[in-house]
């Protein structure tokens, strides 16, 4: 009888049932647990799940950069918003009483967020200390229902100046007028809530602010001064996912195949766990698994997408991702136009990465382990796997008497004035030839 049900955690209990589940829908993914949502997964194998969040959690995020889950993103802000301004202070009354006074002379409100229950009355008496005029509310998870809907509505409706408060209001709160919020131990947060909460203001055309109090930088962790910095770097609008990237960087991926959102790995190297994961998605998608070489490439080149290049941050960690999955030379032409097209001719330091990707190509196909240049010499190193059997190789060396082999399995070529990339075109192009 019922299409759609919207709720709370409590749908996630046994005794509700779905007769025809066919879509999930899981709005402020951050706050469910990982059993939470593959539970919902688990009611119908063929049921669809949608996670929706400004900040995504780690491993909700990798999974998604992997590939095993797909990943929208929603850059445009709403029309007439304004970035919000954000600064980084020790804790100071008379900086209190400033800001609280500039945002009630404009007519607007002020969130205060303190990170403890028992904390808010001491802060409270010190606030109405210094603006006795101000009129105040109190917010937090262990008040009676009833009461916390007053004081909420009581602030909706402009009877409150200041709403003192836990971190309960980080998520859910639309209040046009409020457009400055204070932080209190700023460093006690996550950067996730921290972002929540600084988009509780600004949700308006009014310029807004937010203010992160400290009790100084020596007296917090190296962590919280990251997180704080990142705030701070990060102040445009739909930053989210620029952040979510940076959390993923700082707290780690957690257990992809577990249920720790976070966290890094410490069993085995990242790269070797990459590979295996990457194996195991292709093994259940039913699609062939190859061992490849993944060839090790030391030449001294500059090779990088510059920013002047893609402004965008998003869009150059895509090309780069782009570019590490090319498995052939038509799908990095492609890739190359691609990039000519929507962004202009290519500086020569993108042409260099594009011509190492390419070396790195055919570096696969000959099963090359290692190149790299020492003493004015290009030195490639063969994988045992190699098609290009040592017969070969010695009839190669005869028309070619200045390069040599060695007994670790390497050609040593000299480089002279030639170019590097020049002379490794000419080389690779020869070797092939011996297949």
């Amino acid at each position: 009888e019922i299409d759609i049900i919207i709720g709370t955690h409590r749908i996630l209990q046994k005794d509700v049932v779905f007769k025809d589940l066919g879509l999930v829908i899981v709005d402020e993914e951050h706050r469910f647990g990982v059993k939470q949502k593959e539970y919902l997964k688990k009611l119908k194998t063929s049921v669809d799940v949608i996670t929706l969040s400004a900040t995504p959690i780690p491993r909700t995020l990798y999974l998604s950069l992997l590939g095993i889950r797909d990943l929208s993103l929603i850059e445009t802000p709403p029309s007439g918003r304004r970035p919000v301004k954000t600064y980084l202070a020790r804790f100071n009354p008379i900086l209190l009483k400033d800001v609280i006074s500039r945002e009630m002379l404009r007519g607007g409100q002020v969130f205060f967020v303190h990170p403890r229950v028992r904390g808010l009355s001491g802060m409270a008496r010190l606030l109405k200390r210094l603006l006795p005029q101000m009129q105040l509310g109190i917010a937090h998870g262990q008040m009676p229902e009833k009461q916390l809907e007053e004081t909420m509505l009581a602030f909706l409706r402009h009877e409150i100046d200041l709403l003192l408060c836990t971190s309960i209001i980080e998520s859910g709160l639309d209040i046009p007028n409020a457009n400055t919020i204070i932080i209190n131990r700023a460093d006690m947060f996550g950067l996730a809530q921290l972002y929540h909460l600084r988009g509780r203001v600004g949700r308006a055309k009014e310029q807004a602010y937010a203010y992160l109090l400290v009790p100084g930088e020596k007296l917090i962790t190296q962590e919280a001064q990251k997180r704080l910095r990142a705030l701070l770097e990060h102040t445009e609008l739909s930053s989210g996912y620029k952040l979510a990237l940076y959390d993923l960087k700082l707290r780690g991926a957690g257990n992809i195949l577990g249920i720790n959102q976070s966290g890094h790995i410490a069993a085995v190297g990242y790269e070797m766990y990459l590979e295996i994961l990457q194996r195991a998605i292709q093994e259940l998608k039913g699609e062939p698994v190859y061992e490849e070489i993944e060839p090790e490439i030391k030449i001294p080149i500059m090779a990088y997408i510059p920013q002047t290049y893609i402004s965008d941050q998003t869009q150059r960690v895509t090309f780069y991702k782009r570019l590490s999955q090319v498995r052939d030379l038509n799908e990095l032409q492609d890739l190359q136009t691609e990039m000519k097209d929507r962004y202009g001719q290519l500086p020569q330091v993108v042409e260099n990465l594009f011509q190492l990707i390419q070396i790195k190509l055919w570096c696969r196909r000959l099963a090359i382990k290692r190149l790299d240049t020492k003493d004015g010499l290009l030195r490639v190193y063969f994988h045992s796997k190699t098609p290009i059997s040592s017969e070969k190789i010695v009839n190669f060396l005869k028309t070619h008497p200045s390069y040599s082999f060695t007994a670790q399995n390497a050609l040593l070529i000299p480089l002279k004035k030639e170019h590097i990339f020049k002379k490794l075109e000419k080389t690779i192009q020869s070797l092939e030839e011996m297949i």
